[in-house]
């Protein structure tokens, strides 16, 4: 098994998603002598499990982990690891900082801290995302929807946390277009007429037909924010190609999977393909990628730059998890700002580029992640009050 399979079947089992499969592959991989040692290396170079290095336990971790493939087995059942694993009862794993000079100074001789200041806990608790999109037709009229409440139309049908679109049983001969906008703290998933499934991100609009004309290319926009489309092939469409338009920036794509991440209030556009062919194109410049790739369309000098990244790093958002690699404080806190639907504020500038590397579950408390944070001495405090959150 390579070596970023294993990777992220870690990450994986240490944020509780590993499925029954991947802790046999796991298990199987462990067998080997010489993988014992990767594995524990791999866990005390990238986790601070217990927010203190000295009681680093890979023996204890490496128990634990043969204990659940057990349990799996017993009862058949290809679920998601639980909140049995006690070792890991603070949920959160983030990656310990990058940099030796402040590995050294934050874990090792850390900063006096002082408790955190938490203002109307009681009225303003700040929860997690959830499924939850606004729906503008054609006419202008706008649908919310929201779990628990239902849409059903002609061609479309929602459940409050995905919709699901199909072909009508008339050819269309015009366009018409649906919006799908998802606020800050929430995510959506659409199917679209032709098959290609669309998982939306925080603070994100698509712009879609709500059916494909029949021999025409299959054009949708990504009006703002992230997207990870799995596409339906060209061939299924008797050779139709599917584009993904957005600002200044043009995906062709042949049957594939790719994420595009296009923030209103960053200056890049990042294209990461996971499969497949896809071309970017952006004025006079034209480029394709191979899987594992990224392009970084600069929109103010319009350069494309691409480079190998690591792809479950920048799609692991649509599978419950954020994972981070080398990003720096203000970048995390900015994914977190979108999802929580809350202000981040740095008191002291300095904590923004502080890098880390690690990961942390979609559905943890935001205080836990604070927390996570604050014991790994990489802030003094922080303060909540209402939406907004200061770092300190």
């Amino acid at each position: 098994m390579k070596s970023n399979q294993i990777h992220n079947i870690i990450v994986k089992f240490l944020s509780r998603q590993a499925t029954f499969l991947e802790l046999e592959a796991l298990e199987k991989w462990m067998q080997n002598p010489k993988n014992e040692k990767l594995f524990s290396s791999y866990i005390r170079t990238n986790y601070a499990i217990e927010y203190n290095m000295k009681k680093f336990n890979s023996e204890k971790i490496k128990a634990q982990l043969l204990k659940e493939i057990g349990n799996e087995r017993k009862v058949f059942k290809l679920k998601k690891i639980r909140r049995r694993i006690s070792y890991f009862a603070a949920a959160v794993i983030i990656g310990i900082l990058t940099t030796t000079y402040v590995f050294k100074d934050t874990i090792f001789n850390a900063p006096v801290e002082s408790a955190p200041i938490i203002v109307n806990a009681t009225t303003n608790t700040i929860l997690p995302g959830t499924d939850k999109a606004t729906l503008t037709l054609e006419d202008g009229s706008v649908v919310i929807l929201e779990k628990g409440d239902t849409y059903k139309t002609q061609n479309a049908n929602s459940n409050g946390q995905q919709i699901v679109y199909k072909v009508g049983d008339k050819k269309p001969l015009e366009i018409v277009y649906n919006y799908l906008t998802i606020p800050r703290g929430g995510q959506f998933f659409i199917k679209l007429s032709d098959g290609t499934q669309v998982w939306l991100n925080s603070e994100s609009q698509l712009k879609y037909p709500v059916s494909f004309i029949e021999g025409e290319a299959r054009v949708v926009e990504l009006v703002y924010g992230e997207a990870y489309f799995d596409v339906s092939p060209s061939t299924e469409h008797k050779g139709s190609k599917f584009k993904v338009f957005n600002q200044s920036q043009e995906v062709e794509v042949l049957g594939t999977e790719f994420n595009i991440k296009a923030y209103k209030d960053e200056t890049n556009i990042y294209t990461t393909l996971v499969e497949g062919k896809v071309a970017i194109s952006s004025g006079n410049q034209y480029d394709k990628l191979i899987p594992g790739q990224q392009s970084n369309l600069n929109l103010q000098n319009k350069s494309i730059l691409i480079a190998k990244v690591d792809v479950y790093a920048e799609t692991s958002w649509r599978n419950g998890i954020f994972s981070f690699r080398g990003k720096p404080l203000k970048d995390i806190m900015k994914v977190i700002s979108r999802w929580y639907d809350v202000d981040v504020v740095f008191e002291n500038k300095q904590l923004e580029n502080i890098t880390f590397k690690g990961v942390l579950g979609k559905n943890q408390d935001i205080q836990d992640i604070l927390e996570t944070i604050k014991s790994l001495s990489i802030i003094k405090t922080y303060e909540i009050d209402g939406n907004q959150i200061i770092l300190k």
